[in-house]
């Protein structure tokens, strides 16, 4: 175990995990011994080479990131002490903030509003500020909630013979980090991966640092759709060998975009990235890396309790084994529709073996990640991506 721990610290997951003013922490460092695993068998059968702890922590590296123990490396999630346990709540999007006034059911001063959330969980429950903070589609969980589960796989359709990733069209529907990584892996296999987003609300993490969302999606086409008019849309995920989806399954179901609304070629992988899974109340769920992480139970310790593990773990393990799930299912000739929740992936990860907290091995800053290419403009491959589709219609018939 002292190797894993080393790896553990030399990775810069031990410095993105602990108390801020407090000794890092070495406790979760089976996590990457884990994911290492998952990294290699994945590598060797798409044929490239995968690093698995710069996947966990290039984010915080290329955003100078360091560990803030109860709050999130990137600080949108906060570890609430409740009144029988712990609870984290997540403020990223647009009028989230807005929303925990109605949650709270009284006005707060602008800069009150976490010391308000933590006056409010402190006196009800880990369920109820959950429970609550979900009536308002906040992104909310209690410590450990999860249960541990494989991506679920559904027989939908034809299967075919296994293909060699140049020959894959892979439409990628998703937005921040865990389903574009799983899509960038696969374009580093050798994939056509079209980078579809709306024409009016594209993709948040463009619109943040450049250097994340290049490494996310440096290389791949980019296509911008009318969600409203959809003949192109419905075209290309007609045309599409992969589909990868990260909105709530009954959003895309309104549209008449899901995975039974859509015509499948044969061995067509459709692969739904949710929270907390995607059958009844669970599919209506909204979740990010951190407050999924917590679902799962995998945190780090202190002195003072629990402790956010590394930054938003549960969003690059989830594209790691979804990427690992699709190469998979592609390699059995496909047909099917596959569900991976982050917080079961989570929980997967909880449930290892955890070493001691401290730790004579030195804890490093993490590494930025090299040799980025610069993600396209917003529709910038539109044409080009209409070209494959017609080459593709064309050799079906």
């Amino acid at each position: 175990m002292d190797d894993v721990a080393r790896d553990w610290g030399a990775s810069g997951l031990a410095y993105l995990t602990g108390l801020p003013d407090g000794a890092c922490d070495f406790s979760r460092a089976a996590v990457l011994a884990k994911a290492r695993e998952v990294a290699g068998d994945l590598g060797h059968r798409i044929g490239i080479e995968l690093d698995a702890a710069a996947l966990l922590t290039g984010r915080a590296a290329q955003l100078g990131l360091s560990r803030c123990g109860r709050v999130s490396a990137g600080g949108a999630t906060r570890l609430l002490r409740t009144r029988d346990g712990w609870a984290a709540i997540t403020l990223a999007r647009p009028g989230d903030v807005d929303d925990v006034a109605a949650m709270l059911e009284h006005e707060i001063a602008p800069d009150d509003t976490w010391p308000a959330v933590e006056r409010w969980a402190a006196a009800r429950t880990a369920y109820e500020v959950a429970c609550r903070a979900r009536l308002l589609d906040l992104p909310a969980a209690e410590l450990g909630e999860a249960s541990v589960g494989p991506p679920v796989v559904r027989r939908t359709g034809a299967m075919t013979s296994p293909r060699p990733f140049a020959d894959v069209l892979v439409a990628d529907m998703t937005s921040m980090w865990a389903g574009p990584l799983c899509a960038q892996i696969l374009a580093w296999a050798g994939a056509t991966v079209v980078k579809v987003e709306s024409k009016a609300r594209p993709d948040g993490t463009r619109l943040g640092p450049k250097p994340f969302f290049d490494w996310m999606n440096g290389g791949k086409l980019s296509y911008a759709a009318d969600f409203d008019e959809q003949s192109g849309l419905r075209a290309l995920l007609a045309a599409a060998d992969v589909i990868i989806t990260s909105s709530r399954p009954a959003a895309l179901a309104r549209r008449g975009l899901g995975p039974g609304d859509v015509p499948a070629r044969d061995g067509r992988v459709w692969l739904r990235i949710t929270g907390h899974g995607a059958d009844g109340a669970l599919g209506n769920r909204v979740a990010f890396g951190d407050d999924a992480a917590v679902a799962g139970g995998l945190v780090g310790r202190s002195s003072e309790g629990p402790v956010f593990c590394a930054d938003a773990v549960a969003d690059p393990l989830t594209g790691l084994h979804a990427a690992h799930a699709v190469a998979e299912s592609l390699a059995r000739g496909g047909g099917v529709l596959v569900d991976v929740a982050m917080t079961a992936v989570a929980a997967n990860y909880a449930a290892l073996p955890e070493l001691p907290s401290e730790s004579d091995c030195a804890a490093m800053p993490p590494t930025a990640p090299t040799g980025a290419s610069a993600a396209a403009e917003l529709g910038s491959d539109n044409a080009r991506v209409h070209g494959l589709i017609s080459e593709r219609s064309f050799a079906a018939c």
